[in-house]
């Protein structure tokens, strides 16, 4: 058992955490921020994604030990109150929601694609999602939503 403090979503929790915890266990189990899928649990799918310093990781693969001291969102820290993020709002707007287990894990790849590149091309959306799974295969409507979310945060719609 580890002493761990953990910054997430804007909030910091004192946990002690097992040696083999990852971020994703933390995150679900012992939080209960449940929009965060466990898709695998090795790495493949993206359905774990969250922001770790700005970067898009798959919290599977993470020590939640190795997490302390570091600033962590997930997809329950994007909207605030009643109003969704542009990203989430896209996604709905472009139709790019099916069955909906991939898409956290999607909107946090393209919220760290966009806070690093504002003004992505097709070709960097489609990299930037290329360890994301759509087992409906919903790609294009995906990286339509990705594409305007870009053009609507670039309007200062943020």
């Amino acid at each position: 058992m580890e002493a761990v403090s953990l910054d997430i979503n804007g909030k910091t929790y004192h946990l002690t955490v097992e040696k083999n915890w990852t971020l994703l266990y933390v995150i679900r189990e012992v939080l209960k921020l449940t929009g965060t899928k466990c898709g695998c649990n090795t790495g493949d799918c993206g359905a774990c994604k969250v922001l770790v310093e700005g970067r898009a990781v798959n919290s599977c693969l993470i020590p939640a030990r190795k997490a302390a001291g570091k600033t962590i969102l997930t997809i329950e820290g994007l909207s605030h109150a009643d109003r969704l993020h542009p990203i989430q709002q896209a996604f709905i707007d472009a139709g790019a929601v099916q069955c909906g287990f991939c898409t956290p894990g999607m909107i946090i790849s393209a919220k760290g694609l966009l806070d690093r590149n504002p003004h992505p091309t097709r070709a960097e959306i489609i990299e930037a999602i290329d360890n994301n799974l759509c087992r409906c295969t919903g790609y294009v409507k995906i990286i339509d939503a990705v594409e305007l979310a870009a053009r609507r945060m670039g309007e200062g719609n943020k």
